[in-house]
């Protein structure tokens, strides 16, 4: 993807004050540090900015990206996501629409072979009781697991594709990728995942981020970065239909 710095500001910023830049990324950069790509902080620092990424979000994944251009706000931020305590939603469109209304994934990851995540268990391990997936400690592998949590709700179905709403409570390295293809419903456009290889993008997009933030009144950063037409593709060109299924995300994931 080709950009500059500035095309970047004036297109993708969502928040900017002294200490923080939040952005909707676009699927396809790099936040910071993925191999040899060109990156969000690579780019910032070409052209005087230095950035300092509160969290990450993979390279296929587009949107809400929060960066401190303050140092001593860094750490304070950073310190809600290793505490679990910021509030983040996810929007992502998978195949198969026989999910429940809402639902948990109770799957804890590892690292397996050339660095790959993957589920702690064997894939017939995985158990569902009604809207919770998860694994028996019995099942677990040997090696070294991280408890990992994703809640979600189904906001739209078409055909055999669900729009869902996503909040990962713990921030593991590709948990909702991971956990949502070891149920059987990757997310589409997922090159670990999809092996269709039909869509040019991964339709995962960082929508909501909620974090405490001292330096404002009210103490609050709260942040939404609304998905592009590139997201939507699979479901519908029609921009009413796309607020009206963001409108209702919004309303069911309050819940």
């Amino acid at each position: 993807m080709d950009l500059d710095w500035r095309g970047v500001r004036e297109n993708y910023t969502v928040f900017a004050d002294d200490a923080v830049l939040a952005l909707n990324k676009p699927s396809g950069i790099s936040v910071t540090g993925e191999r040899h790509d060109t990156d969000l902080v690579e780019l910032a620092l070409a052209a005087g900015t230095q950035l300092y990424p509160v969290h990450r979000i993979d390279k296929v994944t587009s949107g809400l990206v929060l960066l401190a251009t303050d140092l001593a706000a860094h750490g304070p931020l950073t310190r809600q996501f290793n505490n679990q305590t910021a509030r983040k939603t996810y929007l992502a469109i998978v195949a198969g629409a026989d999910l429940p209304d809402r639902g948990v994934l109770d799957l804890p990851l590892s690292v397996g072979r050339k660095n790959r995540v993957r589920i702690a268990a064997p894939r017939e391990a995985i158990q569902r009781d009604g809207d919770r997936w998860f694994v028996a400690e019995n099942d677990l592998l040997p090696a070294k697991n991280y408890p990992s949590r994703t809640e979600f709700v189904t906001v739209a179905r078409r055909g055999d594709q669900a729009l869902l709403a996503l909040h990962p409570v713990t921030g593991r390295r590709h948990q909702i990728r991971v956990q949502l293809a070891w149920i059987g419903h990757p997310i589409l456009g997922d090159p670990l995942f999809d092996r269709t290889g039909t869509l040019p993008r991964t339709h995962l997009h960082s929508w909501r981020l909620g974090l405490d933030a001292a330096w404002l009144t009210p103490p609050v950063l709260d942040l939404d970065a609304t998905p592009g037409p590139d997201f939507w593709a699979p479901l519908t060109d029609d921009p009413a239909e796309q607020a009206e299924l963001l409108h209702t995300a919004a309303q069911l994931s309050k819940v």
